[in-house]
């Protein structure tokens, strides 16, 4: 190497140089691509991204061969840049060249190629694997000797060197991480959408049911003309049939066939017409999680469930509507969502509520973390923190929110001011 013109060698260290630069930017370019956009573009059948997902298949094998060309090409460059370095300045120009030469790997070779290819990682990883596939058979011996090595212990310390047994998979509330992060890439809408529905595993049936004391449905034990008279007027496309008692439901009347009855005189409509049209009831359990009935929804192919209770009492009624709206949020303007607002802004830090309101509608509508793991209407909130109807108003304050009662009712609490001293 003595007679080799330092031109030459200034050369070979430049070109030492740039494969180190190359090495260092793939190894961080490949381990850097977003796993999940890889798979879509391997799907697409993008070619680099089919290279680039063959060769992490075995990550282990991939960081083999590009440690092994790493470090090759730094220790020829320090061959090469201490001959330089003792032609130059005599004993003395080994230090400086050892000196010169990390500062110039770490800045050239190391840092700056690693941070592009940690910023823009296909745009360095795909077109790295036109030189890394060959690489890798062509080194392959002398990578599954240091392989063998190094597998060897990383199973001693209880990991699988293939990466098999790690897995890509999200958790779902990473996946909500994931969907937030989205950005621009995602519509707000759709953004709120998708969250919705992973949120759907966390309520139950109980969240979205109509209360029992506000189903309206057909009593067969009623006169015959107020019978007719609530078909006619009914908001409702579907309406639930019982006995005297809305635990005795009998079928579900379809606004659509009973017009098929309604074409003759009231007087000859009898209680056997509404028997011969209405549907048998589906009763489901109110512990449902949200997700399994939206799939039973459509298995069953109905529209309306009756919930029960663990001993069979009906404690309400859920629609298709209502599920769906977890997912979409309100979009029926009709007369059956009631006229009166459920929660009133009053522009100081605090809302008129009916009493009625479930929390988790609260929480959504107002982004607040008011306790849903207990009572579900801040009714039943307030029953459980006041032990009893109080008999006028009054105010309290629990879990960071401020409470004030306006109007009480003979058995319940009908409304309430509520403030978060979060926001006070």
């Amino acid at each position: 190497m003595d007679d080799i013109p330092l031109q030459v060698l200034f050369i070979a260290l430049a070109v030492l140089l740039i494969l180190s630069a190359f090495f260092s930017s793939s190894e961080t370019g490949m381990l850097s691509l977003n796993r999940y956009r890889l798979r879509h573009l391997i799907k697409k059948h993008h070619k680099g991204a089919v290279r680039a997902g063959k060769l992490l298949e075995r990550p282990d094998r991939l960081l083999g061969v590009i440690l092994i060309g790493n470090n090759l090409v730094n220790i020829y460059a320090t061959a090469i840049v201490t001959v330089i370095g003792v032609r130059l300045y005599g004993d003395a120009g080994v230090a400086i060249a050892t000196t010169l030469l990390t500062i110039v790997v770490l800045v050239f070779a190391e840092v700056t190629p690693k941070t592009l290819a940690a910023l823009y990682p296909e745009k360095v990883a795909f077109p790295a694997t036109f030189i890394l596939k060959p690489l890798l058979w062509l080194l392959y011996p002398a990578v599954w000797v240091i392989n063998g090595f190094s597998n060897g212990l990383v199973r001693l310390l209880g990991a699988d060197p293939t990466g098999k047994t790690g897995g890509d998979h999200l958790h779902p509330d990473e996946l909500r991480t994931v969907v937030d992060e989205a950005g621009d890439l995602i519509p707000d809408q759709h953004q709120g959408m998708l969250l919705n529905v992973l949120d759907l595993e966390k309520a139950t049936v109980e969240d979205i049911m109509i209360p029992r004391n506000e189903i309206v449905g057909i009593d067969l034990e009623h006169d015959m003309k107020a019978i007719l008279e609530l078909i006619r007027t009914t908001d409702y496309t579907r309406l639930p049939v019982y006995e005297g008692d809305i635990n005795n439901v009998v079928g579900v009347l379809h606004m659509r066939k009973a017009t098929r009855f309604l074409r003759g005189a009231d007087h000859d409509i009898t209680e056997k017409d509404i028997r011969e049209h209405m549907s048998t009831p589906y009763f489901v359990p109110e512990s449902t999680p949200l997700h399994i009935q939206l799939m039973n929804f459509q298995k069953e192919k109905r529209r309306l469930a009756i919930v029960v209770d663990e001993y069979g009492e009906v404690q309400g009624a859920a629609t298709l509507v209502d599920l769906l709206e977890e997912i979409v949020g309100e979009f029926s303007t009709d007369g059956s969502d009631g006229t009166e607002e459920e929660i009133t802004d009053l522009h100081n830090g605090w809302y008129l509520i009916d009493a009625t309101t479930s929390m988790r509608d609260i929480n959504k509508q107002l982004g607040w973390s008011l306790p849903t793991d207990g009572p579900k209407t801040i009714n039943g909130l307030a029953f459980e923190y006041l032990e009893s109807i109080p008999d006028g108003p009054c105010s309290f304050t629990l879990k960071g929110y401020r409470f004030e009662l306006t109007r009480i009712g003979d058995t319940m609490i009908e409304s309430m001011k509520v403030s978060s001293l979060a926001d006070s």
